[in-house]
């Protein structure tokens, strides 16, 4: 399951990056016809292949062994029922502690649909429509400039955006903002001198303000490009509710859903159930990363809305199933049936580029509009999203199939994401 790409100058390296992504074009009959369903763990549910599910295992099985990957936990849930739900290998290589289906994952860039929720409930409540202007609520942007090329000096050219940034241009990655990780244009650098870094950054406030206080890498609207965005998201939540984003999350989201194991950041209470976050050597060895490169820690005092949240495999197994039943799970709606169509359809201007044929993107989620364009296996009309340490998320309408893969390994693999959701739908019967 796979989506859009960072949209760099590296047209190769923006490819990879997409195929992690799932994502849909979800139809309203199909929300209509799926009544909301309870999660119930079960032995079996009709419609896989144990022999073939049992491929899916042995690739588990070798990744650990090999030390490809340390740990990894798999759960599949289809019509409402958990089918396949498994620990492989070790929370600590070091230590030797075999790994649990309860562990807590650092999430990374799965907390945006999560964000993507919250704001869209503010929608609902008429805090604002997503065609509005952005500046219009956070007066900061008035001023924006796009980056337009150098001149002879090597200085930045800036130029009047051709029409002002909207929210939804914020939930869909089309406002003009990027990361400053992943390209070296100038407006990249702009970004790293001005230390616009989650490491660096104490709250969504401060990441706001000097944001807007950046050029835009392209004209509203035009393209897509991974980015800061959903921070911005974060911080209308808090300017539209007048509470936290992280006490609004819990209040709206976490605690409707009993999402009793997802939190912000690595509470010290909790420090004992997060696996080690590992990162490949040039050897193919695993190396844990240290206290400092590991800032999950620092995001229960400072939630931002592009990272931080950390779950386990069954509490965000909840929030996937509430999204798949249209925004209802066990008689709590959470969302619209109709916001949840609009957040999973394609929202992009059509001919924004993305990165990859057959892949569009919604509110927070990719969307898949054509597998066979993709070359993927699939189906149209999934939608899901990754998170940088591997972890990943697919919803399948047609199917009625969840996907969940948590492990712990930086930066994202690519071809374990993908060799995943291969032996998924491989495994499908009827």
């Amino acid at each position: 399951m796979h989506g859009p790409a960072h949209c760099t100058a590296d047209a190769r390296t923006a490819r990879l990056r997409a195929r992690y992504l799932l994502s849909a074009t979800l139809l309203a009959s199909s929300l209509a016809a799926a009544p909301a369903r309870p999660v119930h763990p079960a032995p079996a549910v009709p419609g896989f292949s144990g022999e073939r599910l049992a491929r899916l295992d042995r690739f588990m099985q070798r990744e650990v062994r090999e030390q490809h990957k340390s740990g990894v936990v798999v759960l599949l849930a289809r019509h409402g029922r958990i089918v396949y739900e498994k620990a492989y290998g070790v929370a600590d290589l070091a230590a030797g502690r075999p790994l649990r289906t309860d562990a807590m994952f650092r999430l990374f860039s799965m907390t945006k649909p999560i964000t993507s929720v919250a704001l869209l409930q503010l929608y609902e409540r008429g805090r604002f429509e997503l065609t509005d202007p952005l500046e219009r609520y956070l007066p900061e942007f008035k001023g924006v400039k796009v980056y337009a090329g150098r001149d002879a000096h090597g200085n930045m050219i800036l130029a009047e955006p051709k029409r002002k940034i909207t929210i939804q241009d914020v939930l869909r990655h089309t406002a003009g903002f990027t990361y400053g990780y992943f390209g070296d244009t100038p407006v990249d650098q702009a970004y790293r001198a001005a230390g616009l870094e989650y490491a660096k950054l104490d709250s969504l406030k401060e990441l706001v303000h000097k944001l807007a206080a950046m050029p835009l890498l392209h004209q509203p609207g035009e393209r897509w490009e991974y980015s800061f965005a959903h921070d911005v998201a974060a911080y209308l939540v808090e300017y539209f509710s007048g509470v936290p984003f992280d006490a609004y999350c819990r209040r709206e989201i976490f605690g409707p859903l009993r999402m009793k194991d997802t939190v912000f950041g690595m509470p010290e209470k909790l420090a004992p159930r997060y696996p080690t976050n590992y990162t490949p050597q040039p050897d193919g060895t695993l190396r844990p990363l240290s206290a400092r490169e590991d800032t999950y820690r620092r995001f229960e005092a400072h939630p931002f809305g592009g990272v931080s949240v950390a779950s386990t495999a069954q509490d965000y197994l909840r929030f996937a199933q509430m999204l798949l039943n249209g925004g209802e799970l066990d008689g709590v709606r959470v969302l619209g049936r109709k916001t949840v169509e609009l957040m999973t359809s394609d929202n992009l201007p059509p001919g924004t580029p993305t990165g990859q044929e057959g892949i569009r993107y919604g509110l927070g989620v990719s969307v898949i509009t054509a597998p066979a364009q993709a070359g993927i296996l699939g189906s149209q009309g999934e939608f899901g999203w990754s998170g940088y340490a591997s972890t990943w998320v697919g919803m399948d309408p047609k199917e009625d199939l969840i996907a969940l893969l948590f492990t712990q390994y930086t930066p994202k693999d690519y071809r374990f994401v993908d060799e995943f959701q291969t032996l998924v739908y491989q495994a499908l019967g009827r």
